[in-house]
């Protein structure tokens, strides 16, 4: 439903109202100088940590199917769904969380924020996950609206208040 805001003089719609953008590259490249290799190997740190619990559930259900003489291997069908429903809760969780970054993340010092300078939330987390596993992150960015900046630079500057 419209209606006329005062405050602003207009029409609105009622929907979301428009932020600015907190992080320019052209103003701030300080935020983004490094932040591709550094992201490329949090990568591969997320799939470490991604990958030990997958191994070692095919590595336990080896060991059941030997013990049940065949019957245990029968669970091998839910290691591809289970993988990616961990894959998803860990990148939902762990951007989610306070430190809006994945372990990965956290240890390469970068963090995901939204374009108007929010912490990420578990929803976001998720479908970056998704958008970044099918397009190997070279649109997610984009698509979702977030950058991935560098934490140490960032932590010297202003923190922008949590929207929700």
């Amino acid at each position: 439903m419209a209606y006329t805001d005062p405050g602003r003089g207009g029409w609105s719609s009622g929907g979301a109202e428009i932020r600015p953008h907190a992080y320019d590259p052209y103003q701030q490249p300080e935020l983004f100088r490094g932040v591709l290799t550094r992201r490329m190997i949090a990568f591969l740190i997320d799939l470490l940590v991604l990958a030990v619990p997958v191994i070692l559930a095919v590595i336990f259900i080896a060991v059941f199917g030997l013990v049940t003489l065949g019957l245990g291997w029968a669970l091998f069908w839910l290691v591809s769904p289970a993988s990616v429903i961990w894959a998803i809760v860990y990148y939902g969780a762990t951007i989610g969380g306070p430190n809006s970054a994945t372990i990965g993340m956290r240890i390469m010092d970068l963090e995901l924020r939204t374009w108007y300078g929010a912490p990420g939330y578990f929803v976001l987390g998720a479908v970056h996950a998704v958008c970044f596993w099918i397009s190997v992150s070279v649109l997610s960015p984009f698509v979702l609206g977030t950058v991935v900046i560098s934490t140490s630079v960032r932590a010297q500057r202003a923190q922008p208040a949590r929207t929700w």
